[in-house]
């Protein structure tokens, strides 16, 4: 069986845009999140960030798919 970090990036050139809208989420929900290491961060605010990204990417896939206007760039 392969050993497949879940850390890799399956488009590494999109890392860079990534982090800009992680940084945006978290900042929108009040998490402090810094560069580097942020082991002082509770498993609930760092859940939150990847939560909302997640679901901020599926509605502009979505809107994206059913034709409507894509206001986001996620």
């Amino acid at each position: 069986m392969t050993n497949r970090s879940s850390n890799t990036a399956a488009v590494p050139e999109a890392k860079g845009a990534l982090d800009r809208f992680k940084f945006e989420v978290a900042n929108e929900l009040g998490v402090p999140l810094s560069e580097g290491y942020n082991g002082n961060l509770t498993s609930k605010q760092n859940g939150s960030v990847g939560g909302y990204m997640v679901k901020k990417m599926i509605e502009a896939q979505e809107r994206q798919m059913s034709g409507g206007s894509s206001s986001g760039q996620y």
